[in-house]
């Protein structure tokens, strides 16, 4: 795919993502995937990446697969499209602020704007879930000892129930635990 149309993809991307950097992951997933831009597997790789280094998600997706399509140049350009759509939202919203405050229709789309992006976000939790608990060849060949990733799952739980009963950690302790495990176990 050409640098142009994959600027006006991420341009699309970025003016859907209105819910936050997390709903942009399905709706990259969505858009990417199935015109063979990039693997499942890969796609998925980059989040863990996208996560763990600073910076917004979208952004650091955008960034990666501009690279990995374009070296350099597509890194930037795709970078761009993602970011342009909020830039002009944000601008627009600025020049009609005083206006849209108190806009009951205005209000009223914000509440089910919100409620799309929360399902659009458990799609793309959901996608990443399976794909590292769920061991797809086993459910293909309907192999069902062999479905869950069990150390894979083990880790998950062990993982989210410190997160729920340890309040203080630092997410990078996660990450860090994330990285030895796998380098570790799998």
């Amino acid at each position: 795919m050409s640098l142009i149309a994959l600027f006006f993809l991420f341009a699309y991307i970025g003016f859907c993502v209105i819910g936050g950097g997390l709903v942009g992951i399905s709706i990259m997933q969505q858009e990417l995937i199935p015109r063979g831009l990039i693997t499942e597997s890969d796609f998925y790789a980059m989040i863990a990446v996208a996560e763990s280094t600073p910076g917004p998600i979208g952004v650091n997706m955008a960034t990666f697969i501009g690279y990995k399509l374009h070296g350099v140049l597509g890194g930037i350009v795709l970078t761009a499209g993602l970011v342009l759509p909020s830039f002009v939202v944000i601008v627009l919203i600025a020049a009609f602020a005083k206006s849209l405050k108190e806009n009951t229709l205005v209000k009223k789309s914000l509440y089910g704007i919100r409620a799309s992006a929360t399902g659009m976000i458990a799609v793309a939790a959901w996608g990443i879930l399976s794909i590292t608990i769920l061991n797809r060849s086993a459910i293909s060949s309907l192999d069902f000892k062999h479905v869950l990733n069990i150390p894979q799952l083990i880790f998950f739980v062990a993982s989210l129930a410190l997160m729920r009963s340890v309040k203080k950690l630092h997410p990078i302790m996660f990450v860090v635990a994330g990285a030895v495990f796998g380098i570790l176990f799998l």
